[in-house]
């Protein structure tokens, strides 16, 4: 279900396990600087357990089961957008169109390191840099072709989904977990990226002093994502949260 927008016929790779030192190892084999590192969030409100998180939060990733109500807020919300064309330099967020089965945990890893603070802690001349670099100027479509096409990418997610602590389903398989991305940009807009939208979601504006996982953050971001399942469904959702973040080691 969490791939009914990419073809059966499509490119597939194994599930990304929802694991910090998986995509964190990830990351880092394309090229993001050891400084930042993936942290579990076992708690979006409870002080004591927030306290224990580097900050600043530079992305959270939240990984959720698809639903049919997501499904019917999704395609409902999308039909009032056009389908996304942005690209060059001057874009305000790289995002990434999902065409390869099974691969939102990667989309959601890239949008993560590409945009915001993380941007700034790639290597250069690492896999990550060279990726960003050719993807930049293009358009989406080229912008998934690119991704579709990387071998660098795909030996390093394949690398990365053999050392999660289960055993890793099958590349075909069907998943019904999904990710999405949440990141400040460099004017302190928060945006939603998920790779299975029109494009982009703005969601707010935050001040200096905030960050994703910061009250106004979590308010224009994950938590208002979670309220509208929430409601919309009339029961609480199944999710986890991970943080990009300064590195701990």
């Amino acid at each position: 279900m969490a791939d009914v927008d990419v073809p059966v016929g499509r490119k597939a790779f194994v599930p990304l396990e929802n694991n910090p030192e998986v995509m964190t190892h990830l990351v880092r084999q394309l090229g993001l600087s050891p400084t930042l590192q993936f942290h579990d969030v076992y708690s979006l409100t409870e002080p004591s357990l927030l306290a224990f998180l580097p900050r600043p939060a530079l992305a959270l990733l939240l990984v959720f089961p698809v639903t049919e109500t997501y499904e019917r807020f999704r395609r409902e919300e999308d039909a009032s957008h056009e389908d996304y064309t942005g690209s060059g330099p001057g874009e305000e967020v790289v995002w990434f169109k999902q065409t390869i089965r099974n691969a939102c945990g990667l989309i959601g890893l890239l949008h993560s390191v590409t945009n915001g603070g993380a941007r700034d802690q790639i290597i250069e001349g690492s896999d990550l840099d060279d990726l960003l670099k050719k993807a930049i100027p293009l358009k989406p479509t080229e912008r998934a072709d690119l991704l579709y096409s990387s071998q660098a990418l795909e030996s390093a997610h394949a690398t990365a989904a053999a050392k999660g602590d289960t055993s890793a389903p099958e590349a075909e398989a069907n998943v019904d977990l999904h990710f999405v991305a949440f990141i400040k940009d460099k004017n302190g807009d928060l945006w939603e990226l998920d790779g299975r939208r029109k494009g982009p979601l703005k969601r707010g504006h935050l001040g200096p002093e905030d960050d994703v996982l910061s009250e106004k953050g979590q308010e224009v971001g994950v938590q208002a994502f979670l309220k509208r399942e929430e409601e919309a469904g009339g029961g609480e959702m199944r999710f986890s949260v991970v943080m990009l973040g300064p590195s701990l080691e």
